[in-house]
């Protein structure tokens, strides 16, 4: 039996590496996941974009998409396995939520090759996928609030500590989104200067749940350039006109939101610097069977 399914990017409101309490939105950059089940009980994943990377958080997806699901689709956990092959528009190591969408649409994949997708709560999946990047080691922040903006589509406020969905709203915004060159790996964050501006955390996730989104991404970019030392002049080049600007996850990709015409205008002053710009829409469908 085969399983394919797809999962949005994400962009960041607030970053979890402060309080463990953190805010994102879906992108509609997609990463897409085939699993094929098989007899032999082994699992094994490969990423086409990478052939050579490390594919231990999409096997960890899949395996404990198994154990907890085999048994449903009438099968035994002990002799099931699977191969995994995922394909994406999301670039690694780039503050996009790459490893949330990868195991989003592992987890679901999975449970669409298992016939029993239909049956598990979305917020159940996306927790299989958060304990396989815990298991795996590519989180310092929890990645529930990351996971469940890819996973549900729209804005998620969540406390990764409890794993506790706080608040989700739809959204319908223009996003504008700058990638430098360089790959940042958020296993590898400043977790102590994060730590330091707390405050400054807890008034953008204020701002979050008061519906004040474009405000609270701009707090948490100029507080985060700061704590990861990124540079704030991306951010500088989109105000005042955006709504929202800010670095996303540890970087070292920045996001803007606001009318098209206006991140036009955004785009070509980020089109100067090295990297790459995409103009894109925000996704409230999240990831989903193909």
């Amino acid at each position: 039996m085969d399983g394919r399914a797809v999962a949005p990017a994400a962009g960041t409101v607030l970053n979890a590496l402060a309080t463990g309490r953190g805010a994102a939105f879906a992108i509609d950059l997609e990463t897409t996941a085939t699993v094929e089940l098989t007899d032999d009980g082994t699992v094994s994943g490969e990423i086409a974009e990478e052939p050579d990377a490390d594919a231990a958080l999409i096997e960890r997806a899949a395996e404990l998409t198994l154990e907890r699901h085999a048994e449903d689709a009438g099968l035994e956990h002990a002799t099931v396995g699977a191969r995994i092959h995922t394909e994406s528009e999301v670039p690694m190591a780039s503050g996009l939520k790459s490893s949330s969408a990868a195991a989003n649409a592992t987890v679901l994949a999975t449970l669409d090759a298992l016939e029993v997708g239909d049956a598990i709560d979305r917020v159940d999946a996306c927790l299989l996928g958060v304990q396989a990047a815990r298991d795996a080691g590519v989180t310092v922040t929890g990645a529930f609030d990351d996971a469940s903006a890819s996973m549900l589509g729209g804005v998620t406020v969540t406390d990764n500590a409890s794993d506790e969905l706080v608040a989700r709203e739809e959204i319908d915004w223009s996003a504008l989104v700058y990638t430098p060159p360089e790959q940042s790996f958020s296993a590898d964050a400043d977790v102590s200067a994060c730590e330091r501006i707390a405050p400054m955390a807890n008034l953008v996730e204020e701002l979050a749940l008061e519906g004040r989104y474009g405000e609270a991404m701009t707090v948490n970019g100029f507080a985060f350039c700061g704590a990861l030392e990124f540079s704030p002049a991306p951010m500088v080049d989109a105000l005042p006109a955006v709504e929202g600007v800010s670095l996303s996850g540890t970087g070292p990709s920045y996001v803007a939101v606001g009318d098209e015409d206006v991140l036009e205008d955004v785009r070509t002053e980020w089109n100067q610097r090295a990297g790459t710009t995409r103009l894109l829409q925000t996704r409230n469908d999240g990831t989903k069977t193909v």
